[in-house]
C-alpha cells in the first residue's frame, strides 16, 4: 500500500471514530444502512467508534515504521 493510501485510510478511520463518539445521533442512520440485518444501537456505535480510533492508531504506527 502506498503512503498516500495509508494516510487516506488513517484519516477516514479517525474521522469515523471521532464522529461516532461526538455525534452518534447523526452517524446512526449510516450504520443502520451498513449493518442491515442488525439494528445499530448506541452501544454498538460507540464500540465501533473506539475500534475505528484504535485502527487509526495502528495505521499511524505502520506509517511511522514505513517512514523510517
Amino acid at each position: 500500500m502506498s503512503i498516500v493510501g495509508l494516510c487516506l485510510a488513517l484519516q477516514v478511520c479517525l474521522a469515523f471514530g471521532v464522529a461516532g463518539l461526538f455525534w452518534p445521533e447523526k452517524v446512526r442512520p449510516l450504520f443502520d444502512v451498513l449493518m442491515f440485518p442488525w439494528a445499530a444501537s448506541y452501544r454498538l456505535l460507540r464500540l465501533n467508534s473506539i475500534a475505528a480510533i484504535g485502527l487509526s492508531l495502528l495505521l499511524l504506527a505502520r506509517l511511522l515504521i514505513v517512514m523510517l
